[in-house]
């Protein structure tokens, strides 16, 4: 069954008032696979609650190389995000829909007042902290003690586990760039992973077994 706001806020364990303001005052928004949702630079005044699809995060460093941090999937906020918001600062990171992705976009004028009044909205907004913050020191392991071959194959696993698909749809040439690294050293960790059987490739399609 997909996922509606009002399941997802439902879900959270929202009080009914606060479930009211939110659908009053947060907006729906659909984007479509490869749109940018954040920009580095970009200021923010909303932040996004994934209800369908999925959001890439990526961090890029001054001459635009970027690397790849996590996922937020249906029922995510980003962390990142809330931090802009609330310091207004303005983006150091891009968000882009990995997959056609459905948004409920809340505004960041009501977000001080709701973390106040309202306990769950509150956990909601700790723990997605928490949950980003796992996610980075992941990121950050994976790069500082993960041989290249072991960071590809859980970037695969997590782009299985964040699309619900075994199959993605992502040339050699752009796991690279989210991996940073090249796309010769891509292409050959690939066959090996597919010479272990733990993927299968097709033409700018790779299965995960």
């Amino acid at each position: 069954m997909e996922l509606t706001i009002e399941q997802i806020l439902i879900d959270n364990g929202f009080e009914p008032q606060l479930i009211d303001e939110l659908k009053l005052n947060g907006r729906l928004k659909k984007v479509s696979a490869g749109t940018s949702i954040i920009k580095p630079g970009m200021p923010t005044s909303e932040i996004p609650l994934v209800i369908t699809g999925s959001l890439k995060v990526m961090r890029q460093d001054d001459d635009g190389r970027e690397i790849f941090l996590y996922y937020l999937e249906g029922g995510d906020t980003c962390a990142m995000s809330i931090t802009c918001c609330m310091e207004n600062k303005k983006s150091a990171f891009s968000a882009m829909a990995e997959e056609d992705s459905t948004l409920w976009m809340i505004p960041m004028a009501m977000l001080n007042a709701w973390i106040a009044k309202y306990p769950a909205f509150r956990k909601f907004i700790f723990n997605a902290y928490q949950n980003r913050f796992d996610e980075l020191l992941t990121a950050i392991d994976s790069v500082a003690f993960m041989k290249m071959d072991e960071r590809l194959y859980k970037y695969l696993l997590d782009k299985k586990q964040a699309s619900g698909s075994y199959e993605i749809n992502k040339t050699h040439e752009q796991i690279a760039r989210e991996l940073n690294t090249s796309r010769v050293v891509i292409s050959r960790l690939l066959k090996q992973l597919e010479n272990e059987g733990k993927i299968e490739q097709h033409r700018n399609k790779i299965e995960v077994l």
